[in-house]
């Protein structure tokens, strides 16, 4: 049984990190995440919805399911994406409802940003 009005949805992502200074900054600089550390090897970061962890508590496992952020302003993420360290791994592309591109992160997690279709 979950929390009530959560059963199904996504409620936490963790990431295995090399450095947390490194990602929390990253992070921050893309998409104004904020932070809570918990110790020297974990983290909690929230985008003011959904709430996770970066970790050095466990090895850094590139790849995982695909984390897909939402954004306003498609052009204006990628920007903030590239300005923060990320590499951009699939050119912005339209799919039916939106457009999204795809990035890789400074620990080489694969995550995309869509924004739906004006």
């Amino acid at each position: 049984m979950g929390a009530r009005g959560k059963n199904h949805q996504i409620d936490n992502i963790e990431f295995n990190v090399a450095d947390i200074a490194r990602s929390k900054a990253f992070y921050g600089a893309a998409f104004g995440w904020t932070f809570t550390d918990y110790g020297p090897t974990y983290t909690e970061f929230t985008d003011g919805r959904l709430a996770g962890g970066l970790t050095t508590g466990e090895p850094v496992r590139p790849g995982g399911p695909l984390v897909i952020l939402y954004a306003d302003d498609l052009a204006g993420a990628q920007q903030r994406v590239q300005a923060a360290g990320g590499r951009i791994s699939r050119a912005a592309f339209g799919f039916p409802g939106g457009r999204r591109f795809h990035f890789i992160d400074p620990d080489g997690y694969e995550l995309a940003v869509w924004t739906a279709a004006a």
